[in-house]
Parts: C-alpha cells; sequence; structure tokens
C-alpha cells in the first residue's frame, strides 16, 4: 500500500468518526435539551383561557382555572354597580393602588368594563376562598352590608370590585388577573394586550 493511499484512508477513518461521534453525540443530547422544556402539563396550567360570557346573565357569577387559581368573572348589574360608591369610606385601598391588577383595572369598578368583574378569587391573608355574599344586608353580615364576598376563613370581607374592607386581616384587594375582551362575548383570562379591550 502506497504512503498516498494509507493517509488517504486515514482521513476517511478520522473524517467518518467524527461524523459518527457528532451524531452519536447529537442523540445522547437531544433527549437532554428536551427535558429542559416545560411538560405539556405546565404548558397548559400557564395558557390563557378562553370564557364565554355571552350567556351571563346580570348577577351571575362563573369560575375557571388559570394557573391552578380560581378566577371569578362576574356579570354586575346596574343595582351593583350604584352600590360600589356608597362605601368607599370602608375600604383599606379604595382607590387600588396598593393591589395587583393590571393599570387598565386600577379603577372604581377596577375592570375593563364596568359591568364585567374578572379577579382571583383567593383572599389575600392566607388564600382562603371567599364565598359570595352578593346581596346587600345579608343576615350574616348585617343590615349595611352592600354585597360582596366573605372570607369564612378569618373573617375578611370584599366589596363587589374586589376591594378589601378596612379592619380585616386581608391586606390588600382580591388580584385582578392578565385578561382582554375579543369582540363582547369572549374574555381570554391570561392574555393582556395592554389596553384591556
Amino acid at each position: 500500500m502506497s504512503e498516498e493511499a494509507s493517509v488517504s484512508r486515514r482521513r476517511f477513518l478520522a473524517v467518518a468518526t467524527s461524523v459518527t461521534g457528532a451524531v452519536g453525540l447529537a442523540m445522547t443530547a437531544a433527549p437532554f435539551i428536551a427535558s429542559f422544556r416545560p411538560s405539556a402539563r405546565a404548558q397548559a396550567l400557564g395558557a390563557p383561557v378562553e370564557v364565554d360570557v355571552s350567556k351571563l346573565e346580570a348577577g351571575a357569577m362563573v369560575r375557571v382555572q388559570w394557573r391552578g387559581q380560581p378566577v371569578w368573572i362576574l356579570r354586575r348589574d346596574p343595582d351593583m354597580l350604584a352600590r360600589l360608591g356608597d362605601h368607599a369610606a370602608a375600604l383599606r385601598d379604595p382607590e387600588s393602588k396598593e393591589s395587583i391588577q393590571p393599570g387598565y383595572a386600577t379603577n372604581a369598578t377596577r375592570s375593563i368594563r364596568p359591568e364585567v368583574l374578572v379577579v382571583i378569587g383567593s383572599c389575600t391573608h392566607l388564600g382562603c376562598a371567599p364565598v359570595e355574599k352578593l346581596q346587600p344586608a345579608d343576615a350574616e353580615l348585617g343590615a349595611d352590608w352592600p354585597g360582596g364576598f366573605f372570607c369564612p376563613c378569618h373573617g375578611s370581607k370584599f366589596d363587589l370590585a374586589g376591594r378589601v374592607y378596612a379592619g380585616v386581616p386581608a391586606p390588600t384587594n382580591l388580584a385582578v388577573p392578565p385578561y382582554r375582551f375579543v369582540g363582547d362575548s369572549m374574555i381570554i383570562v391570561g392574555e393582556d394586550t395592554g389596553a384591556g379591550a
């Protein structure tokens, strides 16, 4: 065998070995790199949730899950909206300056559209689930109760905009998740275009 053929053979073997090694490395690394991606379940937990509110009657509420948290969507009737202004002095943060919500929900109704409230249904004290006490003058909460939510764990109270009353354990208003409207009938919880609508 000539020296030229021997060098050619060594180059071929070196290239073949390098290519085989690179393919083996890629096949070994692919599952490892894929393990860094979130699982389908984790992706689903963080995915936006579409909610059709076209059939939600005034005074009714629907519950959905987003990122493992309960989200409440309440369609407030004109009477409920009128009651929001009657008790601002009794609230801890009536203007929602210390609470978690997108900028478009920093208003008296804490919403994009006044008639639709979207909040995370978890008490800001220890995460208990408040119950809806939407009617005014509730027998359990007294004649001056304007309607809202009551946390049975430690007695925190929130009005129909999710604003917390003063003198209760909850430190802030109920959180408002990012959301937006698609037309008049669909809300997407978990997506925020910045403008809200």
